[in-house]
């Protein structure tokens, strides 16, 4: 196991611990990721040959476009796209879809729809440090203290995406015969939050009968952007 995560995560696990509106700690680390990866590839990065030619290859999604555009260094990002174009419009060299080579253009375009440099940086990160997030749980598993499964029962959720894959990862690392006492501290943070937040959204709903209206909100007005969140996360998709 790749102990460089292990900061990261106490670090995430901790804030959202803190602070019960950051949700999700896997969000959050997914956050600090694409942020972190995005000042890479307009700063210090952008020049580096090797990831140059990952860029070319792969390109953006169309989110993680939007949000280069938005950091206001149109030129770092200009100078991405103009080699990522040229890569592009030397396939169109072989004669596009007019002529048989032109099945190399249609699938190089269909790999281009499904590809993000960013992304995929991010997802490698992403899966490495949920996989550290089963080892402290499960390093924590023969002790009398178990600071890290204290720090997974203070989490205010895990989002249903991230959840399946704290699962899945646990089961795939996890002994089988402590696989279940893990699924049930996990899952057990999740169905916690899945009732409070099933109880907002049902109050917000009654909010918009005339017999409600002078009642109070609670915690019921962001009920709707919370539901979204938890059952999609942040990841981009």
């Amino acid at each position: 196991m790749e102990k460089i995560y292990t900061i990261p995560v106490n670090e995430s696990f901790d804030e959202c611990a803190a602070d019960r509106s950051l949700g999700c700690p896997f969000c959050r680390l997914y956050e600090k990721l694409e942020n972190n990866e995005l000042d890479l590839i307009l700063g210090a990065s952008m020049m580096e040959p090797d990831v140059r030619q990952k860029t070319n290859e792969l390109g953006f999604c169309h989110s993680h476009y939007d949000m280069m555009f938005v950091r206001k260094n149109r030129l770092g990002m200009a100078l991405t796209m103009e080699s990522h174009l040229d890569v592009i419009r030397s396939a169109f060299e072989s004669g596009g879809f007019l002529r048989p080579a032109g099945a190399g253009v249609s699938e190089l375009i269909k790999k281009l729809d499904l590809s993000c440099y960013v992304c995929g940086r991010i997802g490698y990160s992403l899966k490495k440090m949920i996989e550290n997030a089963v080892y402290l749980w499960e390093t924590d598993s023969g002790k009398r203290e178990k600071p890290f499964e204290e720090k997974i029962k203070n989490q205010p959720y895990f989002c249903l995406p991230h959840y399946r894959r704290f699962i899945e990862s646990g089961r795939e690392r996890i002994n089988k015969k402590k696989f279940p006492a893990f699924n049930t501290i996990v899952t057990d943070v999740v169905t916690a939050y899945f009732d409070t937040l099933r109880a907002d959204i049902s109050w917000f709903c009654k909010k918009f009968d005339y017999r409600y209206e002078e009642e109070p909100w609670g915690n019921s007005k962001d009920a709707v952007e919370r539901a979204i969140i938890f059952l999609k996360g942040k990841e981009k998709q």
